[in-house]
């Protein structure tokens, strides 16, 4: 008999998933070419070619144990130094290679994260709508995810209510930006506010409270925005990076934990976090794809395919009557659903062989998710399907 915790994950399996299994029995049965799934976010734009040369190349000229051979559970000294110095050149830092971890992508370093800072009972803050797995990872920990609301109309963080919920029992704060599901980015204004807002609150608690910044979709932006970087504003705080939408490599799980040298307990938490790598499973970060990504740091997915169905899209619905924040980056729109029960709309949507994910998987009931990282033909061939959808409201 299962746990009686893994009883409860199992029957309130992933939203996402269940869409996405969905879609496959829909093309069985319609034609994969007519079914118009946007439950996943699994991105379409090819790994740049250095990749592919870069694996090969490593293979060939590399020593096996070399590639393939235990190393320190953060990962090589010489790949950290090298993001070390990228990040540095980028983002004016001064990291070194101890203020990295490298990671089972960046899901993979959050629960390594949650891992070294909670004790049970502590709290874990993020902003709807909001990644639904937080809470699961939190609760692997058993730690409590608290939601704090968004602006519906700009999904900017209401950091009012923010200060009201930070309590003696606050241990970190998630943030997602460009986030998932709504493609807004946080700006360094809102940054700055947010940083002060923590500052205030740890003074007054005599307490530390850390701010994670949870970053898989940071080089996926639009129109010249840019997205701060947290080290430069907030001095308790890490940056959970993956390298799975960035360079289009979701199944490799290769990513990095990035930390503030000048953070409280600096380093117990670096030796915390690189046992907690080891006793979670994890161990260390894919070896190979750690050498790959030390050659394609400079490296980068071509993003228009994404921009172009962004505006296909975000155009095309909005003209036909939904309302939608215009996405600064990722690849989802996060549209109000037609009726108050985003889960029925969802339902209704089936019936066209429209698949989509009810905003209540983000804790944003009343809206609903599209993942347009899918081919710019299949967005095209859809339009007509929501057309139809908006006529039944």
């Amino acid at each position: 008999m299962i746990s009686n915790k893994m009883m409860d994950y199992v029957s309130s399996n992933s939203m996402i998933r269940a869409m996405f299994e969905e879609g496959k029995k829909l093309s069985l049965i319609y034609g994969e070419e007519n079914v118009f799934d946007f439950s996943l976010g699994n991105p379409n734009a090819l790994p740049p070619e250095n990749i592919k040369k870069a694996i090969v190349e490593i293979l060939s000229d590399e020593s096996p144990n070399l590639v393939h051979g235990y190393m320190n559970n953060s990962g090589y000294e010489d790949v950290r130094a090298q993001i070390a110095k990228h990040l540095n050149l980028k983002h004016n830092l001064k990291l070194a290679f101890n203020n990295l971890i490298m990671t089972c992508g960046a899901a993979g370093g959050l629960n390594v994260l949650l891992k070294t800072l909670l004790n049970p009972g502590d709290e874990i803050i993020t902003f709807a709508p909001f990644f639904g797995e937080y809470k699961n990872y939190a609760n692997n920990f058993q730690g409590n995810l608290v939601v704090v609301s968004s602006n519906p109309e700009t999904f900017k963080p209401d950091l009012e209510e923010l200060k009201s919920k930070i309590t003696n029992k606050t241990k970190a704060i998630i943030i997602n930006s460009p986030n998932n599901p709504t493609g807004v980015v946080y700006s360094k204004a809102l940054i700055i506010e947010l940083a002060d807002v923590l500052n205030k609150k740890q003074e007054e608690l005599s307490s530390s409270i850390y701010l994670i910044s949870d970053e898989p979709y940071r080089e996926i932006v639009y129109d010249g925005v840019k997205v701060p970087y947290i080290l430069n504003y907030y001095i308790n705080s890490f940056v959970a990076y993956s390298y799975s939408k960035s360079l289009s490599l979701p199944g490799e799980r290769i990513g990095y934990i990035a930390c503030n040298g000048e953070m409280d307990d600096f380093n117990n938490v670096m030796q915390a976090l690189n046992v907690a790598n080891r006793i979670l499973g994890f161990v260390n970060a894919p070896s190979l794809f750690q050498r790959v990504i030390g050659k394609c740091l400079d490296a980068e997915v071509d993003v228009s395919m994404y921009k172009n169905n962004r505006d296909l899209l975000y155009n095309h619905l909005t003209k036909i009557g939904f309302s939608c924040v215009k996405p600064e980056g990722a690849f989802y729109l996060f549209p109000k659903s037609l009726i108050a029960d985003d889960k029925k709309f969802a339902e209704e949507a089936k019936k066209l062989n429209i698949l989509i994910v009810p905003g209540s998987a983000f804790g944003a009931p009343g809206h609903f998710r599209l993942s347009y990282c899918i081919p710019n033909k299949k967005v095209e061939k859809s339009l007509d399907s929501f057309s139809r959808l908006a006529k039944m409201y």
